[in-house]
């Protein structure tokens, strides 16, 4: 098989530098594994590293800086049959941390390529994670505040089982590589090189210091029997296979006709427990029933049984491309923590819009005309007031009518309990309004 590097891009480093060693080797592990460039996928990151993708004849991804993992991430499981060997230097490394640690953890069929060299080299020889504590690097006494990275062994604590020390300069480097490549799994290998351009310049680092540093290290190859398990993606699929099928959305039916026409917006200001999110659906599947589109946007803070709840929705016979509103026809006022949240917007409100609001609910001023509802002499509770509240528009036909609430509520709660007390609440207040 032919070698796969492109010869209209050849590989340009400075001279000495320890990638282009790397690019040869990965070139040698694909030949021998006789894999065609359709086959591969090379995802890179920024960095002198991030040329690996134009030298080869493959396919290719260069991302953001530290980014890289994602996007193989999302390749191998969509392509599974794709060899996917990412690149990343030891800035990338620092920078994409957390993405290398959940590659780690989740054992997908990745090969990582660290070139680690223990600096920026393409932006002007800063410390990164790996640089030794008392090298002298461009960003001054920084890499002296700060331990080093050991990837190795971080990335075998949390979960890659196959890592590897390598010299950029041993002689089985492409066998190593292709090792790694082989493996089904994740597989990570922290290929250490000399950075001529760069760290050179100010430390006395050589072929031979490399191979010393690595065999002072202790060994880390027992993580492939300790975080031994399934590749995730042969896992996943595996998992997947077995659930049952996800049922398709239930359509609804559009049988009825809406009382108004054009674009009815509508917002409910209300408080936690009061339903609010259920009303504003039940006026969303209304409005489907009489054949229009419709949104809906919720606001409430991550407490989520105290404070606001807003739900704001848009009906419309024609397709909604935006879904802001700041002038409703219609606010259904019913909790303070609501009102205060859209003060703005009720001071706002033009005349012909309707404020229908609890009783002793504090307004701002508006020139929207307010109707008040006593929920408690309709011996209404607290979390059926949203309910109510489109009763009662339904019994006006404003916005939606009582034959599209009678559909909606069908069509969320089907059947039971839940189904018949609503019917009876809304025949109640219809009756009494």
């Amino acid at each position: 098989m032919d070698s796969l590097l492109n010869t209209n891009r050849p590989p340009v480093f400075c001279p000495g530098c320890a990638h282009d060693k790397v690019v040869h080797s990965l070139d040698r592990a694909f030949v021998h594994m006789e894999l065609p460039g359709e086959d591969i996928a090379i995802v890179t990151d920024i960095g002198c590293s991030g040329l690996f993708d134009t030298f080869f004849r493959t396919h290719a991804l260069h991302g953001l800086h530290g980014r890289a993992l994602t996007y193989a991430t999302g390749l191998k499981l969509a392509r599974p049959e794709l060899t996917v060997v990412v690149t990343m230097g030891d800035g990338g490394l620092g920078i994409g941390g957390a993405h290398v640690l959940s590659a780690c953890r989740r054992n997908l069929d990745l090969t990582l390529l660290v070139l680690n060299n223990f600096n920026y080299g393409m932006t002007g020889g800063q410390c990164s994670t790996t640089t030794p504590t008392e090298a002298v690097v461009g960003s001054g006494f920084l890499n002296r505040l700060e331990k080093p990275l050991e990837i190795c062994e971080v990335a075998g604590a949390a979960g890659a089982p196959f890592v590897r020390r390598l010299s950029t300069y041993q002689k089985d480097l492409a066998e190593r590589i292709e090792e790694a490549i082989r493996f089904e799994g994740f597989s990570l290998l922290d290929i250490r090189g000399l950075c001529p351009g760069r760290y050179t310049k100010r430390n006395k680092q050589t072929p031979r210091d490399i191979q010393a540093e690595l065999e002072r290290l202790p060994d880390v190859t027992h993580f492939a029997e300790q975080n031994k398990r399934p590749e995730y993606g042969s896992h996943y699929r595996r998992e997947a296979g077995e659930l049952q099928e996800v049922k398709k959305p239930v359509r609804v039916e559009a049988t009825l006709a809406p009382p108004e026409s054009g674009r009815q917006e509508v917002v409910i200001l209300g408080s936690a427990g009061q339903r609010i999110v259920t009303a504003g659906e039940l006026l969303g599947l209304a409005g489907m029933s009489a054949d229009l589109f419709a949104t809906q946007k919720n606001d409430y803070p991550i407490t989520v049984m105290k404070g606001h709840s807003i739900s704001e929705l848009v009906l419309s016979s024609e397709e909604i491309g935006y879904t802001g509103l700041d002038r409703p026809s219609v606010i259904i006022a019913l909790g303070p923590e609501g009102v205060a949240r859209r003060k703005g917007m009720l001071q706002e409100l033009p005349g012909q819009s309707l404020v229908l609001a609890a009783k002793g609910l504090e307004l701002p001023k508006t020139e929207a005309r307010i109707r008040e509802v006593d929920f408690k002499a309709l011996q209404v509770k607290s979390q059926d007031f949203a309910l109510a509240s489109l009763a009662l528009l339904a019994g006006q036909n404003r916005v939606l009518s009582k034959d599209m609430l009678t559909a909606a509520l069908s069509q969320r709660f089907k059947k039971g309990k839940a189904l018949e007390s609503s019917l009876d609440l809304v025949e109640r207040v219809l009756a009494s309004s």
